[in-house]
């Protein structure tokens, strides 16, 4: 399988099935181990922890650039010293391979 940081996300407009729970399992295992798929295998989520607030910012103005790039964008929960990410894609209202490639992006970001 082809490292998932170095596919570019396609558009989604509904239409096509969501990934089944076998499919996000398999996705899944290329992830670092922090990530966890939801229990109805619809979305896909990780805390991030950080030192203050200032690290905190760049990391999600970092993840605000992959996320236009991509033109797939998460839910986000933003704290002083943490930043909760939620992937699913809500045109087929489950997981998409999207998901996981902004995921993989995510994973290669430096977090000190």
């Amino acid at each position: 399988m082809k490292d998932l940081s170095q596919k570019r996300c396609v558009p989604c407009e509904g239409g096509m099935p969501a990934l089944t729970p076998q499919q996000a399992a398999t996705l899944a295992e290329t992830l670092s181990p922090e990530w966890q798929v939801a229990t109805d295998s619809k979305s896909l989520s990780r805390e991030f922890r950080f030192k203050d607030f200032y690290r905190t910012m760049s990391f999600v103005n970092a993840l605000a650039h992959i996320a236009n790039i991509e033109d797939h964008h998460p839910d986000l929960e933003v704290g002083y010293n943490h930043c909760r990410v939620r992937y699913s894609t809500h045109a087929i209202q489950g997981l998409s391979e999207n998901d996981f490639i902004c995921a993989a992006k995510l994973d290669k970001l430096p977090l000190n």
